[in-house]
């Protein structure tokens, strides 16, 4: 296999280039089958690759595949390769085999939607982007990749154009994720300009794993910086979070997709990719771990509030990416990757239920109007019941693994802190809190869904609900390749990684730069036992239990009790409810800012200045044009006498020429 792995994003490419020749030749059906059938071989492919490397030792468990040389440019030397090994084979078989299962939810889905071939073309696209992020050997090709499902989120996210929220959301998501990837892309000249001052001219990723040694501490910090802007965008971390609530504009299964598994995990495989540069540089790591547990709690405050189905959706994906990104500022990176599986399924799971409820009530996105769905359409009941236990961290489904190995490492770990535990514990909480207030608002209660609408309520269809089923029974049992010793279990996928990221170390501050780094940990928590890890995990559970309890008791127990605390905090909830109102901020400060400061140069640069400035030289070539077209009199006596006078001049400069 390990010359075949080009063929793991092969065939989603495929896919892609029969779908669009074909065009209208082909039926509705055969688009639908073949874009899923892409998606599945590259899944046996990436299973085929999983299998060998169980068969090899933890050290050979690295493929890589040069296709041909791609950029030769002085020093710049680049190919078009693949590189497989323990992060990259698990990040393709989840991006391949979630996504194949939303692939065919999404043949029961857009059944009747008539841009079904344009949505498929557009899915196995993102889908081959998607693995040429995470399977290319060097940063230019993930660079590619990267850019790709920037492109695709834009093509999917706008998928209804003609609806001018939703092709306004994508042209948000677009523009965002510039700013993001133009620091990305600095990152990558940065670190290749200074590399190559050491005599290394590369950007392979083994290559700069050997030379990351190379590199001065300060320009570590600045480099791994640069790159978390990228993965700031991508990711949607404070403060490029703003497009993933509004790319709910999308069909339900592109927000499944996005936010499950492919373009919202691109900024944490690629911090996992670069642990080696972001392990040399611990302030960085201080400020994606901050930035991380402060988006997660602000999101999952947002979520409290929220009536759209999709928008609490995307607000708890952006949650858990804090939590991600938690786990790599503590330099954690086996549980952040964790998370990052257990969150595409429980995840991917609920995106897909929420599509299911749409499904069943005609559309329908607000949870004040849905109520008493239970025995209406049970298999998408009960696969959301896990979905939530899952992603609140209920002991014995997935969430609860990967989320309580991320807490106890930021309790624990040298780069770890208490406050960012209490934190990212309080939030753990809010999760359970408004995650359940979701589930218990549109499956128990009163039925206020419409009488017109009541009547056709109905279960999804069996391509829809199969792949439900199975992500429920992933969201159950995929955690249990991450038992924690603690628990008696071996935690299979900490092995499995290790040969990636290895044993984590202590580090230094970076010399030159303040030392907030080596202050914040001489105050951290720093080496406890397991009977502090058993009380930790204690106590997230019991703040998990206590979030689904409140939930129960003003959702269930007694309804009246939201509008009777709205009604006394009115101020609080209109800001949460109107998100802090972040985004007028953004709409006053960048969207009218930069239209007003378009305005003024257009008025003076462009005005004043290069039409004043064309205007000007034409407005006088004209008068002079105009005085000296006087001399052109029509009088032959008139020209004599010029002639005569400019004969006389030169002959009275050659005279006095010698005198002088």
């Amino acid at each position: 296999m390990a010359e075949q792995i080009w063929l793991i994003p092969f065939f989603p490419l495929l896919g892609f280039i029969l779908n669009a020749a074909l065009g209208g030749r082909a039926s509705r059906s055969m688009v639908s089958w073949i874009s899923c059938l892409a998606v599945f071989l590259s899944f046996l492919a990436s299973a085929a690759v999983f299998l060998e490397f169980l068969r090899l030792p933890a050290t050979a468990r690295s493929f890589e595949n040069v296709l041909y040389g791609w950029i030769a440019s002085g020093e710049l030397s680049v190919d078009i390769g693949f590189r497989i090994d323990a992060l990259s084979i698990l990040m393709c078989l989840v991006v391949t085999g979630v996504g194949f299962l939303i692939h065919v939810y999404s043949v029961g889905y857009m059944r009747d939607d008539p841009g079904l071939r344009r949505f498929f073309i557009y899915m196995n696209l993102f889908v081959f982007m998607m693995l040429l992020l995470v399977t290319g050997n060097n940063l230019l090709v993930m660079f590619v990749g990267w850019e790709g499902v920037g492109l695709c989120s834009y093509l999917l996210i706008g998928f209804w154009y003609e609806k001018d929220s939703a092709s306004d959301a994508g042209k948000k998501a677009f523009i965002v994720n510039r700013v993001g990837d133009f620091g990305f892309l600095i990152g990558i000249i940065t670190l290749f300009v200074h590399l190559g001052g050491q005599g290394v001219w590369t950007l392979d990723f083994a290559e700069i794993g050997r030379s990351a040694h190379l590199l001065d501490a300060p320009v570590a910090v600045v480099v791994t910086l640069l790159f978390f802007v990228g993965a700031m965008g991508k990711s949607a971390q404070i403060p490029l979070y703003v497009w993933l609530p509004d790319a709910m504009e999308g069909p339900t299964p592109v927000s499944s997709l996005i936010h499950a598994a492919t373009m919202v995990t691109a900024g944490v495989y690629m911090i996992a990719r670069l642990n080696l540069l972001y392990s040399m540089a611990p302030e960085t790591m201080l400020i994606v771990a901050i930035i991380g547990v402060l988006t997660a709690f602000f999101a999952a405050s947002i979520g409290f509030a929220q009536h759209d189905i999709k928008k609490i959706l995307a607000y708890s994906t952006i949650s858990q990416l804090g939590f991600m990104f938690v786990a790599m500022g503590v330099g954690a990176y086996t549980a952040g990757i964790f998370h990052l599986m257990t969150h595409a399924f429980f995840k991917g799971l609920l995106f897909l239920g929420a599509g299911s409820v749409m499904h069943a009530l005609g559309g329908e996105l607000d949870i004040r109007k849905m109520g008493g769905l239970k025995r209406k359409i049970p298999v998408t009941y009960w696969t959301f019941f896990i979905a939530c236990l899952a992603i609140a961290g209920i002991p014995g489904f997935s969430g609860f693994f990967s989320k309580d190995e991320i807490l106890w490492k930021a309790f624990s770990s040298p780069q770890g802190h208490v406050l960012i535990w209490l934190l990212a514990a309080v939030t753990a909480g809010m999760t359970a809190f408004y995650m359940f207030r979701l589930f218990l608002g549109t499956f128990h209660g009163e039925c206020r869904v419409p009488e017109e609408v009541r009547r056709h309520i109905h279960e999804s269809p069996r391509v829809m609900t199969v792949p439900l089923t199975v992500l429920a029974a992933l969201s159950l049992a995929g955690g249990y390749v991450g038992i924690p010793h603690l628990l008696g279990g071996g935690n299979a996928i900490g092995r499995f990684l290790a040969p990636v990221f290895g044993p984590a170390a202590p580090v230094k501050a970076a010399a030159g730069f303040p030392l907030i780094a080596e202050v914040w940990a001489s105050a951290g928590t720093a080496g406890h036992d397991a009977s502090v890890e058993s009380a930790l995990m204690a106590v997230s559970v019991g703040i998990a239990f206590f979030g689904i309890f409140l939930a129960y008791r003003f959702y269930v127990k007694d309804p009246t009790l939201p509008d009777r605390f709205t009604a006394r905090f009115t101020r609080l909830y209109r800001v949460v409810l109107r998100k802090y109102f972040v985004d007028e901020f953004y709409d006053f400060v960048f969207v009218r800012g930069i239209l007003k400061a378009a305005g003024f140069l257009l008025r003076v640069a462009d005005g004043w200045m290069i039409e004043g400035l064309i205007n000007g030289t034409t407005s006088a070539i004209r008068k002079a044009a105009d005085e000296l077209r006087k001399v052109q009199t029509g009088y032959v006596q008139d020209y004599a006498l010029g002639i005569i006078a400019g004969a006389i001049v030169v002959v009275g400069y050659l005279i006095l020429i010698p005198l002088f």
